[in-house]
């Protein structure tokens, strides 16, 4: 039940109450319907990329505040035309905007770019190399390394910050009750996300459904955290392991859409109602309410306040599966990435999911494992990646597939850069890291065991990016 231990406010709401029949707008607002001759030349791009910052040449994490702090950089990138975002008024800096990109904050001070929705690949490289060369700019002057990789690999928990953000502060006392992952996974781990239109409720299901079905395979083949505390672990993903010991009503792989039934907005409504809430949020009025589902307070309320459209926007942002549903669909299941390979997690995305030859090949493959084999073959997906095998089927010739289809539609998009370069170069980093049977994970691995002895410094260079 709702947390009552906080004292609240009562004050009317702003925008008006919002029923059962509204909570599918905000899918179907989204939408960008192509024209009949090319249904996806319409369809954007974003990708967000998180990473850790470490101190030199101590290999301290970097704290949230101090003259060598994440406070410090993001008052100096507001040099570079971002302007500085808080929660309330003379608040803390918790994120920068620019156009239509943005710089925010994990919960131990993890920087993370949301890049703009753009057209191409080609774009979206371009954005990144802005970010890193900013970064790397005004880094260097702090004394900061930015080191991307999905699970820190040097620091301990209790070394880390905590961002003073309204949420986080809730986060932090309300999800270890219901997973041990939870510190873990808000403080210590990083992701590369990616973010895809759709054009109509049918198409946004069958990708829902095609994404979540190949996420396990697509985080097993780009698994990239072999480190704990500054030593080498065997699992090849210790982010992936954090993720198995979470919430498990908002976060996993949605197993109901791995059913062969056809499947409407509803479907995900009805499984996002019965997930927690963290809190209601009235302009600088923050209301806490854990343990209170959506489902419960769209039909009763909490401490006077009303569902509104803002509220359920906002609980959306709080759900954590491999793929989440929202005005975009986001694919969550890869580790951060070296910066190699950093464009191959959206390019492999955009090559199964935007070409409509792809796409179908995709489906073919999916279709040859079925959610139980997934499920017994998970912790060794996570351990051992291409090593692993889904039920019979050995995951290094499943991922090698893969990445040839979406190399077809990358090549049958026929995006072309000013070198008229298409965008399956984007992809073609880890595709020769697979035909060699590795993942960034084992070739880390390989790496730092070269070097034999290895300390701080040599981790923070074999997993730096800015």
């Amino acid at each position: 039940m709702p947390n009552l231990a906080c004292p609240v406010t009562v004050r009317s709401n702003e925008e008006p109450p919002i029923g059962y029949d509204d909570l599918a707008l905000p899918f179907r607002s989204a939408e960008k319907p192509g024209s009949a001759e090319y249904p996806n030349r319409a369809l954007l791009i974003g990708v967000e990329a998180e990473k850790f910052g470490i101190l030199l040449p101590s290999a301290e994490p970097i704290p949230y505040e101090g003259d060598r702090s994440v406070s410090q950089l993001l008052s100096q990138l507001t040099a570079h035309g971002f302007s500085a975002q808080s929660e309330k008024i003379e608040g803390p800096v918790i994120a920068l905007l620019r156009d239509h990109a943005s710089i925010t904050l994990e919960p131990g001070a993890q920087l993370e770019l949301s890049g703009s929705p753009l057209a191409d690949l080609h774009a979206v490289a371009l954005e990144v190399e802005q970010h890193h060369a900013e970064l790397a700019e005004l880094s260097k002057a702090l004394g900061v390394a930015w080191c991307s990789v999905g699970f820190h690999p040097l620091a301990r928990r209790e070394q880390l910050p905590w961002v003073p953000k309204f949420r986080y502060a809730i986060m932090r006392e309300y999800l270890p009750t219901l997973g041990s992952g939870a510190l873990d996974m808000m403080q210590r781990t990083a992701t590369v996300q990616v973010n895809l239109d759709y054009t109509s409720e049918s198409d946004a299901m069958r990708k829902l459904r095609l994404m979540l079905r190949l996420s396990p395979l697509v985080h097993a083949l780009s698994s990239n955290s072999p480190l704990l505390e500054g030593r080498l672990v065997e699992t090849n993903s210790l982010r992936g392991d954090v993720w198995t010991r979470m919430d498990r009503t908002r976060s996993g792989l949605l197993e109901k859409f791995w059913s062969d039934r056809e499947m409407r907005y509803g479907d995900y409504i009805e499984w996002a109602l019965d997930a927690g809430m963290f809190l209601v949020k009235r302009q600088s009025e923050i209301v806490p309410n854990t343990g209170q589902s959506f489902r419960d307070f769209l039909r009763r309320g909490y401490a006077g306040h009303r569902a509104t459209m803002s509220d359920w926007k906002l609980h959306l942002n709080t759900l954590f599966p491999e793929v989440r549903l929202k005005n975009t669909l986001e694919a969550r299941s890869a580790d951060a990435q070296p910066r190699d390979t950093a464009l191959s997690i959206p390019a492999l995305w955009v090559g199964l999911l935007y070409d409509p030859v792809a796409f179908g090949r995709a489906e073919t493959l999916a279709q040859r494992f079925g959610l139980e084999e997934v499920k017994q073959a998970r912790a060794s997906l996570i351990e051992s990646g291409l090593r692993a095998r889904i039920g019979n089927l050995a995951v290094e010739l499943l991922a090698s597939e893969l990445l040839e289809i979406a190399h077809g539609g990358l090549v049958a998009r026929g995006v072309l850069n000013a070198a008229h370069q298409d965008e399956s170069r984007y992809l073609m980093p880890l595709m020769a890291l697979v035909h060699r049977g590795e993942t960034p994970a084992d070739r880390l691995r390989r790496n730092l065991l070269e070097l034999g002895a290895f300390g701080p410094e040599d981790i923070v260079e074999a997993t730096r990016v800015a």
